[in-house]
């Protein structure tokens, strides 16, 4: 069986991530190293979330709502004084988003082409887990 959160790992926060090294490429000007340090990945990821080679399984720029959170991880990030749940919560919240608006729903489907997406609310919740309780 394959989890949400494992689909998340392989389309929703690869999206994040390039989205967040796109911001600090082109709005902030940084260079591909300085990103890469700030997001702790390689220049090489940095360069392919920009080229979009990674991280573009699912598109989400035009998702309204996490431009805040997003945009919070950044400042958070650039300033380099946070605390690290700081920025987790931030990231959590982000992929919540992206997911009650269904956007990761297909790749769901490819990975467990048995379940019945009808039944399938986890994502929509307002917490997952509450759900499941």
């Amino acid at each position: 069986m394959i989890t949400p959160c494992e689909v998340a790992v392989k389309s929703v926060i690869p999206a994040i991530k390039a989205l967040m090294a796109k911001e600090l490429v082109e709005k902030h000007g940084m260079k591909q190293n300085e990103v890469a340090k700030i997001l702790g990945i390689s220049q090489s990821a940095v360069s392919k979330y920009t080229k979009k080679v990674r991280g573009h399984v699912i598109s989400i720029d035009s998702i309204e709502e996490i431009h805040i959170p997003i945009s919070s991880m950044i400042t958070l990030a650039v300033s380099g004084t946070y605390q690290r749940t700081e920025f987790l919560q931030l990231f959590c919240q982000t992929c919540l988003i992206i997911r009650r608006k269904g956007m990761m729903c297909q790749h769901c489907i490819k990975t467990e082409p048995k379940t019945n997406m009808s039944k399938c609310t986890l994502c929509l919740a307002s917490h997952p887990i509450e759900k499941v309780r």
